[in-house]
């Protein structure tokens, strides 16, 4: 007995750190290529933090000001347009596209005939290896107000615009772009928004159907009573993981928004670019200040997904 309690309360002596480095030295040299480059892009960069308290301009050299441009930044009525425009083209895409996703992955699930639903499986999930660049050309061929515009002589065809109409300039028309915006994200990254979903539906047991078939459910019913519920942690999981990255919103309006839908589709990022790269004399501190507001925000976010996983899931995102 003495001799297990012993064995039991015996200390694991580990080598020294500097010998259980040259070791595994291998694995510190297979390291170091990523550790560099991920200090270098990422790291060395949050220096030029400090900006955001200076007057920082092309010519001179940068003089500190403190929180003038966070004044300035609190006071601006555009930056606080882009900052509502951002949340809200964000958070609604988000839900749309989640939503369009567990339709979309429901209805392949049912499909019988598996030629069919890997072709269209396929069919719907290109669009998102497209460049937004390229979407963008695609979207403003179709919906050209021009006599050459897909859209508006389909609704010529069916009488909905009349001769003495104009045509719709869906991208020039703050009533119309962001609807547009949304049908655009919808067609481009529903497809990807499948894959998640359709690997929780492969992992649903067979025998909950069976049991469903026995009790004489529907397949609508056997949809709501079973696909549903086991699609319900994975919804929120991917809400609340995407909601991070509200703030993030650059690309997909930057190709896409013009002045004359400014009101509407400008956010964050694109109100930062045009501080910074369409003005005479851009003050890059401004523009750093901003981008820092901007990244506390979405620190701030990332905490919040990270408490809501934890309640969901049990576990957090970081």
């Amino acid at each position: 007995m003495s001799k297990k309690k012993a064995a039991g309360t015996a200390k694991v002596h580990k080598k020294p750190l500097g010998i259980r480095i040259w070791n595994n030295r291998g694995f510190y040299v297979m390291l170091l290529p990523v550790l560099v480059f991920l200090i270098i892009m990422h790291y060395w960069p949050m220096l030029g933090i400090r900006y955001a308290f200076y007057d920082y301009k092309p010519v001179g050299e940068p003089v500190f000001v403190g929180m003038k441009h966070f004044n300035k930044l609190f006071s601006a009525p555009p930056f606080w347009t882009a900052f509502w425009n951002t949340l809200e083209l964000s958070i609604i895409k988000l839900v749309i596209t989640t939503v369009a996703s567990v339709v979309v992955s429901i209805l392949l699930n049912e499909m019988g005939n598996l030629l069919a639903k890997k072709i269209l499986q396929t069919v719907i999930y290109l669009p998102h290896f497209m460049s937004w660049v390229v979407t963008a050309s695609i979207f403003s061929l179709f919906l050209s107000p021009s006599a050459t515009g897909m859209v508006n002589g389909m609704l010529r065809d069916w009488g909905i615009l009349t001769d003495d109409m104009k045509n719709i300039y869906f991208l020039g028309d703050s009533h119309w772009w962001r609807p547009v915006y949304y049908v655009i994200n919808i067609w481009k990254e529903t497809g990807w928004g499948t894959i998640v979903s359709l690997a929780t539906l492969s992992g649903i047991n067979p025998e909950l159907y069976e049991a469903a078939d026995i009790d004489g459910a529907t397949r609508f019913q056997k949809m709501r009573y079973v696909t549903l519920p086991a699609l319900a942690n994975t919804i929120i999981t991917v809400l609340i993981l995407n909601l991070a990255k509200v703030m993030n919103l650059f690309e997909s309006v930057f190709v896409l928004y013009n002045d004359a839908v400014r009101d509407v589709s400008d956010v964050v990022a694109t109100y930062i670019y045009r501080q910074t790269f369409m003005v005479a004399l851009p003050n890059y501190g401004y523009s750093t200040a901003v981008g820092l507001f901007r990244s506390l925000v979405g620190c701030i976010l990332v905490l919040v997904c990270n408490w809501l996983s934890k309640k969901v899931r049990g576990r957090g995102i970081v």
